[in-house]
């Protein structure tokens, strides 16, 4: 859709041979490998700004794909608990994959993705987005890890050493993975990372990770280990004597008493519809800088289940939020929540079309080394949120503070819910996930 390495958001999936060329460095140069199919719309977008205004635009659809299927894939297999996921970190991860990976298990990854990572204008864009959402001058502190472990004594080439030193806070580290009496979750928080100038192949840092006997296993390889936390300061923080203890009703309609924190204020909402009519509400609140906010989505009836929004949410509807919210003078009261998932993304990826990765006998990681047969044994993903009345883990007493009466409208998540947490200038999807209790501990 977008030339070389850029597939049609709007499309499903497809097998490719996927041969991986790095694209233009320049939208116009961009513009001469355009396909033929995409004529009419490029017409569009040099209307409505040019081509790289239309590369954002296509970027923010293709991920807002990902981000429904990895959600709806990993709810469809999880029970009705918390849940949460953060499909811009996935997408890095498969991405530092695609960077070594050929063959069909190439065009697995680029068909999932919808793009390829060596395209010049996709890359930029990717570690561009990860720059500015992980700056923590605004008053937001994402903390993002991604890291390839690989099995100690694994040859690697120079030009994936180099490319991968350099891709977004990304490490490579060498294991043993036959030792399993460690943690590894200390060795991905805190990953040994190439050296940028590094032309000899080889990795820097102790040179062994230490493994933890649930995660890893004496026949590993390869893997992929990604980690996320954010802590943002709302633009207009909730007052700590305004939250009250009220009732949330959970899915089976019993009632626990949370923290609801409220504000009044001036925020942009909005009302939608799914495609089978069911209609809910969203509701926007910025953090301090306005380059991230948290977006709230909640059924309009309170009878309609929050799986039925679930199940019925399409990337066209993520798309639609943002032109279809609007400034609105309302009653807030959001609970607070804190949140921690972590997965074995070796269960889900291959529902969605990446199944040779994980393949000893298809894998095809060429790029990473041309000596070793290497295949990815798992990959794991683990996010953190905590959401308070300032964003900060301050604690402070629950003062009972009855709301004023206003003619004002209200929104109130005192039942199950889902929230995205996205970038204002990209849309990219930083989080994406449900609160079925906010009572609920973290595992």
């Amino acid at each position: 859709m977008l030339g070389v390495g850029l597939r049609d958001p709007l499309q499903t999936p497809q097998r490719s041979t996927g041969s991986g060329g790095i694209g233009p460095p320049s939208c116009s140069r961009a513009a001469m490998r355009l396909r033929p199919a995409a004529s009419l719309l490029l017409w569009l977008w040099l209307v409505g700004g040019g081509l790289c205004d239309g590369l954002q635009g296509s970027m923010a659809a293709l991920q807002g794909r990902l981000a429904v299927r990895l959600y709806q894939t990993l709810s469809g297999t999880e029970n009705r608990s918390n849940l949460m996921v953060s499909p811009a970190s996935v997408a890095l991860s498969l991405g530092l994959l695609q960077l070594g990976a050929r063959g069909n298990t190439l065009a697995q990854l680029e068909a999932t993705l919808g793009y390829n990572v060596k395209d010049v204008q996709v890359q930029d864009f990717l570690l561009r987005s990860h720059r500015d959402a992980s700056n923590s001058s605004q008053g937001a502190l994402l903390q993002q890890t991604c890291t390839l472990f690989l099995q100690s004594g694994v040859q690697l080439l120079a030009d994936f050493t180099r490319r991968a030193a350099a891709w977004a806070d990304g490490g490579l580290v060498r294991a043993d993975f036959s030792q399993v009496n460690h943690t590894a979750r200390g060795a991905a928080e805190e990953p040994w990372p190439l050296q940028a100038g590094s032309s000899s192949g080889e990795l820097s840092g102790s040179g062994e990770a230490q493994a933890e006997a649930p995660w890893w296993g004496q026949r590993l390889q390869m893997a992929l280990v990604n980690t996320v936390a954010f802590r943002g300061v709302w633009q207009k923080q909730f007052l700590f004597s305004s939250t009250q203890n009220l009732p949330f009703i959970l899915s089976d309609g019993t009632a626990v008493k949370v923290p609801m924190m409220h504000q009044a204020s001036e925020v942009r909402f909005g009302q939608f519809r799914t495609a089978w009519e069911q209609r809910y509400t969203v509701l926007e609140l910025p953090f301090l800088g306005r380059s991230l906010s948290l977006q709230v989505a909640l059924p309009s009836e309170r009878k309609t289940p929050l799986a039925a929004l679930e199940s019925q949410l399409t990337a066209r509807q993520l798309a639609s939020w943002d032109s279809g919210l609007r400034r609105t003078r309302m009653d807030v009261l959001l609970p607070r929540f804190k949140m921690q998932n972590r997965f074995n993304l070796r269960t889900v990826l291959p529902a969605m079309g990446i199944s040779d990765a994980f393949d000893p006998t298809a894998a095809d990681f060429s790029g990473i080394s041309v000596k070793e047969s290497l295949y990815v044994s798992d990959a794991f993903h683990e996010v953190r949120i905590d959401v308070t009345e300032d964003g900060t883990k301050a604690a402070a007493a629950t003062a009972m503070v009855l709301l004023k009466r206003s003619r004002a409208p209200v929104f109130k998540a005192d039942r199950p819910f889902l929230f995205l947490l996205r970038q204002s200038n990209t849309g990219s999807i930083l989080f994406m996930g449900r609160v079925m209790n906010p009572e609920q501990q973290a595992p």
